[in-house]
C-alpha cells in the first residue's frame, strides 16, 4: 500500500481506473483525464486529483 501523500505513477492510476496505461497517455495527448505533472521523464498524479476527476465523471 502506498503512503497517503505519495504521488501515483501511470501504473498506479491505470490500476485504480482499470484502464490500460496507454489509455492514460492517449487521454493526456487529447487533454482528457485526470491532471498529471511531469517529473523529469515521468508522469505523476495527485491521488486526490484522480479521485476528484472520477467524481466529476460520475456526476456528468
Amino acid at each position: 500500500m502506498m503512503a497517503k501523500d505519495e504521488l501515483w505513477t501511470v501504473r498506479d492510476v491505470s490500476a485504480y481506473l482499470r484502464v490500460p496505461q496507454e489509455t492514460l497517455y492517449r487521454w493526456r495527448k487529447v487533454k482528457y483525464g485526470p491532471s498529471a505533472a511531469r517529473v523529469g521523464r515521468h508522469l505523476r498524479y495527485e491521488p486526490e486529483a484522480v479521485r476528484a476527476w472520477v467524481r466529476e465523471q460520475a456526476a456528468a
